[in-house]
């Protein structure tokens, strides 16, 4: 099993993945179909004319999580990666004015968002939980090309074969040979044990497969770059955030009241719990605001990674540029794991498998640079999962506001405090992360469809919208 580090950390825009990034993502790979020989075209036919469905969670909560004006900028062209956010409302006009999208290399194809972008609440598709369908027509109506999408969470996404073939290769040798094949968390301190190198190492070696060293660390710069950066923007804005619901930001107002205790040198003894508070709501705000984010590993938990590197920056003097990557790394290791052997999609498994996920990656990755041994990385990204378990999914308005920000900063401080208590142990413990993993696949399974991204349960029906 191997999933690159830049498969979990992928940079793009809030405010989900799964539902912003994803169908842009499916929409721009349906383009290139209609340009590929992949399918029978017809001599003398053209596409005139584009239509999508959206099914699931992505028809329940896709107008507060922007699936719509995610899937007319992927029929644009627009990518997730390098998407303009501040042209992205002028796009949206131009193609609800006309009617027409016209993306680049393409000949214009009709499309009118009020009619041709249908949210279909009450038929599911039966792959995954966000399913969504695109369809090309000739000038006459006449159904030309049809593809059937999901998106996974963390910004992935296939087609209805290519889910299948997954599930079915599930515990069967991937393609890619890379030195330390680890699919469970068992099998990575095995190979640490006999190896004699780190969860970094080992993964840095797999990476060292696909791209040199150099290409390898100038990537992870560059991911670092985009948190650090999505943290800075969120610390300067203020205001009120888009959809409805009339939530102000606070993390500006937050910042410049701990900046004003730590220039005063006044006692707080919660001071580390606030800055990482602070700086997970800042990535939060922006993600809600439709700035540019990375998934960690997706958009509603992109918060506590950044959070928790900014924080080992912020109080460790020990804290450098090689400890970023090392960290990094590591938390890409346990996403793997995670999404490998249960879920990181809201709409699968409820929080527990994005803000839960993104607090294990973190608790390992600080773990690791403050010198934990790879059983003491295993135990801190297990004492964080463990207790994320049952954690649902249920936005209020279907916007990823609350408590999707606020969550993201508790799900910081439970990283921190994960690796604290286990860099205090041997690393010896008694549920094993591989078991906690599989549990939370299993509490997915048995969660009901209301907890689970579509805003039909929880929160989301128990605060009045105003």
């Amino acid at each position: 099993m191997f999933l690159s580090v830049f498969d979990v950390f992928k940079i793009g825009i809030g405010p989900s993945s799964s539902h912003t990034m994803g169908p842009m993502s499916a929409a721009n790979r349906f383009l290139d179909l209609i340009l590929s020989d992949e399918w029978p075209r017809p001599s003398n036919v053209a596409v005139s004319a584009i239509t999508v469905s959206l099914h699931g969670s992505l028809a329940h909560t896709g107008v507060g999580h922007g699936t719509g004006r995610a899937v007319i900028l992927g029929l644009m062209g627009e990518r997730p990666d390098l998407v303009d956010p501040d042209r992205m409302d002028a796009i949206i006009d131009e193609v609800e004015r006309r009617g027409r999208v016209s993306p680049p290399g393409h000949p214009e194809y009709h499309f009118q968002p009020k009619t041709d972008l249908i949210y279909d609440k009450k038929v599911p598709l039966p792959g995954h939980a966000n399913g969504m369908s695109f369809s090309a027509f000739d000038r006459d109506g006449r159904l030309l090309l049809k593809r059937i999408y999901y998106s996974i969470g963390g910004g992935f996404v296939v087609t209805d074969t290519e889910l299948e073939a997954m599930r079915a290769a599930k515990n069967k040798p991937a393609g890619v040979k890379v030195p330390y094949p680890f699919a469970t968390a068992a099998q990575m301190l095995d190979m640490a044990a006999r190896s004699g190198l780190s969860i970094a190492q080992m993964k840095r070696a797999n990476e060292e497969c696909a791209m040199t060293r150099e290409e390898l660390d100038a990537g992870l710069d560059r991911i670092w770059a985009a948190m650090n950066a999505c943290i800075d923007r969120g610390l300067s804005q203020d205001g009120i955030m888009p959809g409805g619901l009339k939530v102000r930001r606070r993390a500006r107002a937050i910042h410049d009241k701990l900046q004003e205790e730590w220039r005063s040198n006044k006692v707080n003894p919660l001071l580390a719990n606030d800055w990482l508070s602070v700086y997970a709501m800042a990535v939060n705000e922006e993600n809600a605001a439709g700035g540019r984010v990375v998934t960690s590993p997706t958009n509603g938990a992109a918060g506590v990674v950044p959070a928790t590197i900014r924080y080992y920056l912020h109080f460790h003097e020990d804290a450098d540029e090689e400890g970023i990557r090392d960290y990094l790394l590591t938390a890409a290791a346990i996403g793997g794991i995670i999404k490998h052997n249960a879920s990181i999609s809201g709409a699968e498994v409820g929080c527990q498998g994005e803000v839960g996920s993104a607090s294990a990656m973190a608790a390992a990755g600080l773990a690791a640079v403050m010198g934990g041994t790879a059983e003491q990385i295993e135990n801190a990204a297990e004492i964080a999962l463990e207790h994320h378990l049952g954690m649902t999914c249920d936005p209020v308005a279907g916007l990823v506001q609350v408590p999707c920000i606020e969550r993201n900063a508790l799900g910081a401080v439970k990283a921190v405090t994960a690796a604290s208590l286990a860099l205090k142990g041997d690393g010896k413990h008694f549920v094993p992360l591989d078991a906690c993993v599989e549990t939370m696949r299993q509490t997915g399974l048995d969660m009901s469809e209301k907890y689970k991204e579509t805003s039909t349960g929880g929160l989301a029906v128990n605060i009045v919208e105003c």
